[in-house]
Formats: C-alpha cells, structure tokens, sequence
C-alpha cells in the first residue's frame, strides 16, 4: 500500500501562524510521523 503525504501551507496577515505550523508539526512527530518544516521570512525592508 503506497504511503500519502500532507503539505500544509500557513499563509496571510496576523500573528499564529508559525505557532500553529509548529504545534502541527511538533503533534504528527509526537505520533511517528516523519516531519519536515519550511520556513520563508520576509525581508523587513520591503
């Protein structure tokens, strides 16, 4: 049986999103998921 993958995407304006994309990615590792995590930050002079 062939393994399926989850991409989740937290974008928008506001605060909680790198919380919320942590505590997701913290939770799966918890139940023996393997976990990878993508971070883009925005440059603060634009």
């Amino acid at each position: 049986m062939k393994e399926r993958g989850l991409i989740q995407v937290y974008t928008g304006d506001g605060k909680g999103k790198s919380t919320a994309a942590i505590g997701q990615a913290v939770r799966a590792a918890g139940h023996g998921f393997k976990v990878g995590f993508v971070s883009f930050f925005k440059d603060p002079e634009t």
